[in-house]
């Protein structure tokens, strides 16, 4: 992550200093600003608490490991120490958490702190059986929930530029306006029930893993027929076959930087929900079981290589040994074939 002094100006956060009293913070027209408590600061939370910190909400934050979160105290967040603490005076809770397990058990603790009225923005991907799941946790405490996940990485949570695919109430929609104004740069509303959002955020993130294992498929072509992987992204740039996404991940492959901007087990984890919503939906998972195999390759047998960015996923179509090009056409080679 950059440096607090870059990552403040090329964001264009305050320096530490300025923003003094987030609590205190009213919108233009002197009601009091919405306040915010954001679970969770992993690289995608900490991105969107320095956009509510920017739109001059008063956001109090807490993580896990807490010196994860304590550098958005420079910028004006109050970081607690516990779930229920960060939550006790909030009009809208932000939860930004790996999987379905780890929101629920946070949320079993800050819940029953929660304000009356307060509203929760679930913002992690769990997939529509986990979306049900929180939900009905929610409205067991008396509490409204949005599902709320989001399209985007690291950066465009820095920006302020994500797109937030959103279902819940019209009720509730005002109160959490500012909050999704202030992450994203436009919301998609899908439905007033929470659960589409969720299973819209999968058909995305379907897309998003054939998308870059496809770059991927296709420079390791190139540099196997000694071709330069840049003609391929030469090749498609402008015309219809183009997409911005392809030349970001396919200039991570060329240069093998793999600084995480979407997390391999992070992609891994949500092809296994789209698996198993798929399947109970009966629809085939041949691509998605491929895919899957592809970036477990790329994680390594013991997910040592977890972290690393998505586009990661070019170790998998590395090739291992010459293939007779007589043999069966129908049999897949490579290191991620099984």
């Amino acid at each position: 992550m950059a440096g607090m002094t870059d990552m403040t100006d090329m964001m264009g956060v305050a320096a530490p200093g300025v923003v003094e009293d987030p609590v205190g913070a009213v919108r233009p027209d002197g009601a009091p600003a919405t306040r915010v408590a954001l679970l969770g600061t992993g690289a995608m939370g900490y991105g969107m608490a320095v956009s509510l910190l920017r739109a001059g909400l008063a956001t109090t934050v807490w993580n896990r490991t807490r010196a994860k979160a304590e550098p958005l105290a420079r910028l004006g967040a109050v970081v607690a120490d516990e779930p229920a603490d960060a939550v006790r005076d909030a009009d809208v809770v932000l939860t930004v958490l790996f999987d379905a397990d780890a929101v629920a058990d946070v949320m079993a603790a800050a819940l029953p702190a929660m304000p009356r009225g307060a509203v929760w923005l679930q913002s992690a991907t769990v997939g529509a059986e986990g979306t049900a799941r929180l939900a009905e946790l929610a409205e067991a405490h008396g509490v409204a929930f949005v599902d709320a996940p989001v399209l985007g990485t690291r950066k465009p949570a820095l920006a302020g530029r994500l797109v937030v695919l959103a279902a819940g109430p019209d009720v509730v929609r005002p109160l959490v306006t500012p909050v999704l104004n202030a992450i994203g740069e436009r919301t998609v509303w899908v439905a007033d029930e929470p659960g589409a959002a969720s299973r819209l955020k999968l058909v995305a993130n379907a897309w998003i893993a054939t998308l870059t294992a496809g770059v991927a498929q296709s420079v390791a072509l190139a540099r196997a027929w000694d071709l330069d992987p840049q003609l391929f992204l030469d090749a498609i740039d402008g015309g219809a076959p183009d997409s911005p996404y392809a030349h970001i991940k396919g200039a991570a492959m060329l240069s093998g930087d793999f600084e995480p901007q979407f997390q391999l087990d992070g992609l891994r984890k949500d092809l296994a929900l789209i698996v198993a919503d798929a399947r109970r939906a009966g629809v085939p998972t041949a691509l998605v079981d491929t895919l899957a195999r592809a970036y477990a390759v790329a994680a390594g047998a013991d997910d040592e290589r977890g972290g690393q960015d998505i586009a990661a996923v070019i170790d998998a179509f590395r090739p291992a040994v010459a293939v007779d090009p007589s043999s069966s056409a129908d049999s897949p080679h490579g290191r991620h074939a099984t």
